[in-house]
């Protein structure tokens, strides 16, 4: 107990003078333009809302059924919630901000009051933000979005994360780059799908791991950290540059249609990315996503042929749903009495959609064979959709509001565990971990937040 006591100490010690040094050595930073405007320079009309939807603004700081940009949305983080806030030209919100005070608070995660702003304002990445762009929001919000004199809940969370001048010392590290973006392709579809991809668009806040104090591991291509997948808040982020990942193998155009209408031929967007393909990619200008689509095709790994298969490697045992020829059988519910539990619930539950073959329907139902929610690392994913069901975005090219309805009511935490296990070691998904009932009912004690 006393060595423990010493060690507790100890690290109290540390804690107070790592606050001490970061108050006194470290200044908090506001950068000035990244370059110099005309002095006639005029935003163009809609270019300020087509940019804040580029960098996908409202899915944070709109609430769910809330006014536009209000705030008082749930941000969920590692370290507890975080509410976002009000982005109007309202006295709770930004009225009387300038545009030196919006740019600081984009490319330095810092408020005119001083106050540091939680990471979860993807200020790492918006550090890269064009002149132009941040006038053009500027210009937007402070004009155009109707000011909502809402005050939004005030973040609490606890002890040490609630002590904001810590954020000075991962300020330090996060915007010690130079703010702006530098071109450094030969191609300017390339250097535009690389500044939205790294930049406007944030991607790699989500699909790029994070390191011990939380920074993301890579914040361009130079790293080959970036974009290579991440797990945040429960929900996976897909490898974008994996041989294996969506981008090395899907063509072209159903890579296109996934992120403008949130659906093609191979899956349908889930969690957090319903939220930036509804809000944000759809609105995408055509050259724009050339642009992206260039870029993410540039960086990703070149699958390479497939060779032929070992007849001499051991092939991992498979669990398939029995053949069943009689399609009466499937309406009937009659099943083989050597059939695991798990298959059993995925034909009373899952087949009529998703098909025996776990190939759905293009464009309509996913397919599960394969699929990088089914398989990923943290199933967590999965067990929230499972649980809760979820709803693919209504989007201008394909606006029907297609909706999986949830099973949590009538499916218990082992059955579910049993479902998703299937899920996990059939078709061609052979490599995924089990799950747990008691990993279930964690889910559904805490459901995932978009």
């Amino acid at each position: 107990m006393l060595r423990f006591l010493l060690k507790l100490f100890v690290f109290l010690l540390v804690i107070i003078a790592i606050a001490v040094l970061a108050i006194i050595f470290v200044p908090i930073k506001r950068s000035g333009p990244t370059s110099q405007l005309p002095e006639n320079y005029r935003v163009a009309e809609g270019q300020g809302e087509y940019v804040a939807r580029m960098a996908d603004c409202a899915a944070c700081h709109t609430a769910p059924n809330g006014a536009a940009y209000a705030g008082g949305r749930e941000v969920a983080s590692p370290f507890g919630t975080i509410y976002a806030s009000n982005i109007t030209p309202a006295q709770n919100g930004i009225a009387g901000w300038t545009l030196d005070d919006f740019r600081a608070a984009l490319q330095d995660g810092v408020r005119p009051d001083g106050m540091l702003l939680y990471p979860a304002m993807p200020y790492e990445n918006y550090r890269k933000l064009r002149e132009e762009d941040i006038v053009a929001l500027y210009d937007y919000f402070m004009h155009d979005v109707q000011p909502v004199d809402e005050a939004v809940k005030k973040t609490g969370l606890t002890f040490p994360f609630n002590q904001r001048w810590g954020i000075r010392l991962w300020n330090w590290f996060a915007t010690s780059r130079q703010a702006g973006y530098e071109p450094r392709y030969n191609d300017t579809s390339l250097d535009r799908g690389a500044y939205l991809v790294e930049s406007l668009a944030h991607c790699g806040a989500c699909h790029t791991p994070r390191n011990l104090i939380f920074r993301q591991k890579g914040l361009d291509a130079t790293s080959t950290d970036f974009l290579t997948g991440s797990t945040l808040n429960g929900w996976y982020a897909p490898d974008l540059r994996g041989e294996n990942s969506a981008v090395a193998t899907w063509g072209k155009e159903e890579l296109r249609s996934y992120l403008t209408t949130g659906r093609n031929s191979q899956s349908a967007v889930i969690g957090p990315m319903r939220l930036v393909v509804g809000e944000s990619l759809q609105y995408a200008k055509n050259e724009d996503m050339e642009a992206i689509l260039a870029y993410l095709t540039h960086i990703a790994a070149k699958k390479p042929p497939v060779a032929a298969p070992n007849a001499a490697a051991p092939q991992k045992q498979q669990t398939q749903i029995p053949a069943l020829a009689p399609t009466t059988a499937l309406l009937s519910r009659a099943t083989p009495t050597n059939m695991p539990l798990g298959a059993r619930i995925y034909l009373d539950n899952c087949n009529a959609c998703h098909m025996v073959d776990g190939k759905g329907a293009a464009g309509i139902f996913p397919a599960l064979d394969g699929a990088r929610l089914v398989t990923a690392d943290d199933p967590s994913g999965l067990i929230e959709i499972i649980l809760g069901g979820a709803r693919m975005p209504s989007t201008e090219h394909r606006p029907a509001d297609i909706a999986m309805p949830a099973f949590g009511w009538r499916l218990s935490d082992a059955e579910v565990a049993e479902l998703v296990n299937f899920l996990r070691s059939s078709w061609g998904n052979t490599t995924a971990s089990s799950v747990s009932a008691g990993a279930v009912a964690k889910i559904r004690a805490n459901p995932l937040k978009d």
